[in-house]
């Protein structure tokens, strides 16, 4: 609230007798007209003050004395959404924004959707690669968290989540010449290369915006263990080229002290 006043206040002791006066009360004052307000004590009126309004050495009435609200806080009460279907968190946040989250939705689902037709794949008896089931069932699990992490944030703001259709994931991934380790795991890196790409996508989007709290969240949430991701797979994509397509398993039994054989097999 805005208060507006006297230029001055000014605080003097009184002598009027308090007999029939209450706490607080009105007197009329000796030097002028104009009334003051009296504090004195309930039982003998000791240590009793006067409250003057005055400018300069006048004691005058307390007048001017306006209460307006903020003029930002009027805009923003009008912004104010009465409907029920509208969000009531929604602030400064674009459609522009908005659909670029479902869209990168879209793309962490079909993902997630991917991975986990190859976990299916390497899990088959006739496969029977269960270091490699279990690696891309984790990385389907994680994209499936972030779609999660994507909705409520969605949320958050006040967009609104829509589904977009997933694309149907290969199912086979044999090959004849790299072999389907490998021909799985490159494939596995150009999954994570786009959604890098489309995350960056997003980020120019609320920069363009300009929405800080955007880009934040995706940059802190999103964008370093997407590096991350890319780094670890194609390390593995390195491995397996050097093993190369049929030898996955002699090599795997010739190298158990490494790590990426011995959790993939």
């Amino acid at each position: 609230m805005l208060l507006k006043v006297a230029p001055a206040f000014s605080l003097v002791n009184s002598q009027v007798e308090p007999q029939s006066l209450p706490l607080f009360s009105s007197v009329p004052s000796a030097q002028s007209a104009s009334s003051f307000l009296r504090l004195s004590s309930p039982s003998n009126g000791v240590g009793s003050a006067v409250v003057f309004a005055s400018k300069g050495s006048e004691n005058k009435p307390l007048t001017g004395v306006v209460f307006e609200p903020f003029e930002e806080v009027k805009k923003e009460l009008n912004l104010v959404p009465t409907l029920p279907q509208v969000s009531l968190a929604r602030q400064k946040f674009s459609e522009e924004c908005e659909a670029a989250i479902n869209q990168q939705i879209n793309v962490e689902s079909s993902i997630s959707y991917g991975y986990h037709a190859m976990f299916a794949y390497f899990d088959r008896d006739n496969v029977a690669l269960e270091g490699f089931a279990k690696f891309f069932n984790e990385l389907s699990l994680r994209d499936r968290g972030q779609v999660e992490k994507l909705m409520r944030y969605q949320n958050k703001r006040g967009g609104r989540v829509q589904l977009l259709e997933i694309s149907l994931p290969l199912s086979e991934f044999d090959h004849g010449v790299k072999g389907h380790a490998l021909h799985a795991m490159e494939f596995a890196l150009s999954m994570e290369k786009i959604a890098n790409a489309r995350l960056l996508h997003v980020h120019r989007i609320a920069l363009r915006n300009h929405d800080a709290q955007l880009a934040d969240f995706v940059e802190s949430e999103f964008l370093s263990m997407q590096v991350e991701a890319i780094k670890k797979i194609a390390e593995h994509v390195s491995q397996l080229r050097r093993v190369g397509a049929g030898h996955v398993w002699l090599c795997c039994l010739a190298c158990l002290g490494q790590t990426f054989f011995t959790n993939l097999l």
